[in-house]
This record gives structure tokens, sequence and C-alpha cells, in this order.
């Protein structure tokens, strides 16, 4: 089995394309795909956008995406080729919470892949992607922490300098593969490559 994590430094700069790039490019890994959103402290827990919309009955949800064709980014994973496609929603600071079931479903799945930063507190994957834009200065926290874990960052067009960051050395990445991705669908061959390569020998042992 393999574990890809995708994650990112902020909203809408291609995470969920990036995830849905890889599910239709490798369709014979018959993709189990997890969206992980966090609600909680003003981020709404159905798009992530800044709201008041929390509520106390709800800590943990975990629901699978029946249609492909709702718009959702579980969805897209769907349309992209899912096997099936989970929306994990857990308040902030409890997706701990949501571990177990996360766990059983990864135990039913030939390949996983994540669209979340957050989960690589409590799992290893085979591989991290981290997708960055240089001209976005917002920079999660999460994203922060991990970025020194990433297998290969993911760049428009493969440019990667004078980021308007601020706190985030280059340093960081000085040995990590920077990868294109071409708009509109944020994929190259160079990322499809990539994970073909580096996931070649985990396909190998199990098949």
């Amino acid at each position: 089995m393999a574990i890809v994590v995708v994650g990112g430094h902020s909203r809408n700069i291609g995470k969920t394309s990036v995830v849905a790039g890889i599910i239709q490019a490798l369709p014979e890994m018959r993709w189990t795909a997890f969206k992980v959103t966090q609600f909680g402290h003003g981020l709404c827990s159905a798009n992530g956008e800044p709201c008041d919309c929390e509520t106390a009955e709800h800590t943990v949800a975990i629901t699978e995406e029946r249609d492909a064709g709702s718009g959702t980014d579980s969805s897209r994973y769907l349309a992209a080729g899912a096997i099936r496609s989970l929306w994990v929603r857990t308040r902030v600071g409890d997706l701990v919470e949501a571990m177990p079931r996360i766990r059983k479903e990864i135990e039913r799945a030939e390949n996983v892949i994540f669209e979340s930063n957050s989960i690589l507190r409590f799992l290893r994957p085979d591989l991290y992607l981290s997708v960055l834009a240089p001209t976005v200065t917002d920079f999660k926290d999460s994203a922060r922490l991990y970025l020194d874990r990433a297998d290969a960052v993911l760049v428009l067009e493969g440019v990667l300098k004078q980021p308007e960051w601020k706190g985030i050395s280059l340093r960081l990445l000085e040995r990590t593969p920077v990868l294109p991705m071409s708009l509109p669908d944020y994929m190259s061959d160079e990322i499809v490559e990539f994970i073909r390569q580096r996931l070649s020998n985990l396909t190998t042992k199990k098949y």
C-alpha cells in the first residue's frame, strides 16, 4: 500500500487539483482519497472560508462522497477516478479523534491519498508533496511545521524565487526537488514521473 499526502501553505493554490490530477494519472493505484478539513476559530467546515458556523455538537464527521458531479473537492476526486472519496471534518486540534476511523478506512483501501498537512502528525506517508505559491503571503503553521519533510515541492512552472512569505527560509528546500505545475490542471509529466519512480518499489513489493 502507498500513502501519499498532498499539502500546501494556503487555500486556493491548487492542492485539490493536484490530488485529482494524481488520481487521474495513476488509475491503476485504485485510490481512496481523503479531504481533511479542520473547523473552528472562525473557519467553516464546509469550505474552509472564514465564518462563524462552528457548533459544539459535531467535533468529528467523516462522510463518503457519492456524487461525482456535486462540484465539491471530494466529488472532484471521484470524478478523477478515485474508488472512494472521504471528507474528514474535525474541530481544529481534534484530528486525533478522527484517527481510529481514518486508520480503519486505510486498512480497507488499496492505496490512499490525503489532501492535508495536519495528517502528517499521525502518519508517515510514503510520499509528501507540498504545493507552494510564491506570490501568496499566507503560510499555514501546519505547512511550515512539515515543510522540511516534503519529498518534493510543486510550484507553477517550477519557478521558486523571491517568495512573498515572511519568516520562511528557502534553505529548508535546498535539497528538495522542485517540480513544475502547469495550468490549468496544476499537473505536469514531471510530477507524474516523480511519483511513479518513488512508488515503484512499493508497488513492486505489493503486486
